[in-house]
């Protein structure tokens, strides 16, 4: 009776609780095979993420250098409007994407998840530099908000890291290591303007131009969500 009990319990349900019989295997080897062979669903939000945020970026360095008519202050209004935008965009996106026809697939879920969590993570960043500003002020703000850049690439890396193990994808890994190169490329230039037309330029072609080449791939395979 307990030798039936524990090869029971070995292939117990394989999607509701992976351990290690041959089941878990069978379902962690197809879960890799269906992101081998799923696009990558979200790109809208990211094409956004790197448009509106690499746009920001533009305009703080424009306000940086003297180039744009508006006093440097006017970018504690810029991020957090360009931020509204997107947060708007995101959650129509989102209900879009929900009640769409289709099947959404595990690795999909799971990039899903991981995104959220980096959208939360930036947001809490954030909130976290503001909350220094204030209880800092003067040059720890400012030090604060130089770290921002980098910090973000670290968090785009992680994301692209994870995405790219589900879905198996070379591509994915290479922006994976471009973001988190990037990060240590963009502290080099703290207390630059050009810091911030650099960040632009890493928002533009690690966030906004794979999302754009993901929402074409994804046309491909319309019946995946």
């Amino acid at each position: 009776m307990t030798t039936t009990t524990s090869k029971a319990a070995s292939t117990a349900d394989p999607a509701g609780s992976p351990g290690t019989g041959p089941a878990d295997i069978a379902w962690m080897r197809a879960l890799a095979q269906e992101g081998a062979t799923e696009p990558l669903q979200g790109g809208a939000i990211l094409l956004a993420a790197g448009l509106t945020f690499g746009t920001a970026s533009v305009l703080h360095w424009l306000t940086m250098t003297g180039l744009a008519p508006w006093p440097m202050a006017a970018v504690n209004v810029i991020w957090p409007a360009i931020t509204l935008v997107f947060v708007v965009f995101a959650t129509i996106e989102g209900y879009r994407a929900r009640g769409k026809a289709g099947v959404r697939t595990a690795a999909n879920r799971a990039s899903a998840t991981v995104w959220t969590s980096v959208g939360i993570g930036i947001f809490t960043l954030f909130l976290s530099m503001m909350l220094i500003g204030l209880r800092q002020g003067g040059e720890a703000g400012r030090m604060a908000l130089w770290l921002v850049p980098s910090i973000i690439m670290v968090f785009y890396g992680l994301g692209w890291a994870v995405s790219a193990t589900m879905m198996r994808s070379a591509l994915l890994w290479r922006l994976s290591v471009a973001s988190f190169v990037a990060a240590p490329g963009l502290a080099a230039f703290t207390g630059s303007p050009w810091q911030y037309l650099l960040y632009a330029a890493c928002l533009f072609g690690l966030m906004a131009l794979p999302g754009w080449l993901l929402m074409k791939k994804a046309r491909v395979a319309p019946g995946v969500a």
